[in-house]
């Protein structure tokens, strides 16, 4: 498994990289087809001081796997975000012993490349575009774009993939019917499915 290391705002430091570089590998007997794990730190303000998020993303051949975790200093966080991320396969490990149909453990196809993220402007520039959208000033709006390439998916595939990003929708296209589909969450363990039927 390659492990990439980024730092924003934040240096990365050689303590820091063997602690990752242990942990990773420890995942890595224990995770089949991960082609690459990111890993990043970035300093957040909080308060009257400054906290780190840690980022660790899994992409290989199959859904993509991703946790997170916000602490004083990046060597918590990256603690606490390892810990989620075992959870989290943990949790998709034995929902897969359960539901049959699914799929064997494996990650969505990428490219080699990451998603595209677009920059944040500096706060001189008064006029910036993002996604298509023309904005005026410093206002509300806080976009982020990403492209991700991925192949028609069964409902009970897209719940899965849905548990491993950890997120509370996902957005996907139903192996069944061909249309553009999202599954979410809803209260205690239900959940809900969209699928948007396009009309002339």
């Amino acid at each position: 498994m390659d492990v990439t290391i980024t730092g924003r705002r934040i240096q990365v430091t050689d303590s820091f990289r063997e602690q990752v570089a242990k942990k990773m590998a420890e995942l890595d007997s224990r995770v089949d087809k991960v082609i690459r794990a990111e890993v990043q730190a970035q300093a957040e303000p909080r308060g009257s001081g400054e906290a780190v998020r840690v980022e660790i993303t899994l992409i290989g051949k199959g859904p993509v796997v991703r946790a997170e975790a916000l602490a004083e200093d990046k060597s918590q966080a990256f603690d606490e975000a390892f810990d989620h991320l075992k959870t989290r396969l943990r949790k998709a490990q034995d929902r897969r012993r359960t539901h049959r149909n699914l799929r064997r453990v494996g990650f969505v196809e990428q490219t080699g490349e990451a998603a595209p993220v677009l920059a944040r402007p500096e706060p001189t520039v008064a006029v910036k575009k993002v996604g298509g959208l023309e904005i005026q000033g410093d206002g509300p709006m806080v976009v982020r774009e990403k492209l991700f390439w991925s192949t028609p998916l069964t409902l009970a595939q897209a719940l899965d993939e849905m548990e491993l990003v950890g997120h509370d929708f996902f957005l996907y296209v139903d192996a069944d019917t061909s249309l553009p589909s999202v599954v979410y969450r809803r209260k205690a363990y239900d959940y809900g499915v969209i699928h948007l039927k396009v009309t002339e």
